[in-house]
């Protein structure tokens, strides 16, 4: 289905684990890599987090091969791969045990019918320790829900705010 619809770029059809976290294809999923570009969540300016009057400053632009996630703090970043969802199908996200079992949790709302682009990841850091995460390795599963007929109104019909987004995407009104 992937193939046919253009629905993951770069689309890896096998799991790739040798030495990584894992990534590729998945008995019933896809699992997603997280690029090198991170949004690290600072308080240097005291703000207050608040989803109708975000402050960008809030977070420092780091680009690298890993990024460290301070203590109790979280991170935005972005998939390696770009997404293109069929009108029938609906994709949830879920961490990787690897991570998971190291305090890190990965957040994503659903992946709805006819979004496309990059997937905007926020990976918490949940221990009072700094904790790492590579980049180009698999960071959560996608699992893909196929609906007998299409949706009434797609993401791409609502005119989706986060509709084809490009890099890391901070909170938008």
């Amino acid at each position: 289905m992937s193939l046919e619809h253009g629905m993951i770029e770069p689309f890896v059809e096998q799991q790739v684990r040798d030495g990584v976290v894992s990534y590729g294809l998945s008995s019933y999923g896809y699992d997603i890599r997280v690029a090198s570009e991170f949004k690290i969540f600072t308080n240097v300016n005291n703000a207050i987090v608040d989803p109708k009057h975000f402050d960008p400053q809030s977070f420092v632009d780091y680009k690298g091969e890993s990024c460290i996630i301070p203590p109790n703090s979280f991170v935005l970043a972005r998939t390696v791969e770009y997404f293109r969802i069929p009108r029938n199908v609906l994709a949830v996200c879920v961490g990787k045990s690897t991570y998971a079992r190291c305090g890190l949790i990965v957040n994503v709302t659903p992946l709805e019918p006819e979004w496309e682009g990059y997937l905007t990841l926020e990976i918490s850091n949940t221990t009072p320790l700094p904790a790492r995460v590579y980049s180009n390795e698999g960071i959560a599963q996608l699992l893909f829900f196929s609906s007998d007929e299409p949706c009434e109104v797609s993401y791409a019909d609502r005119k989706g705010k986060y509709q084809n987004q490009q890099g890391v995407t901070p909170p938008k009104l």
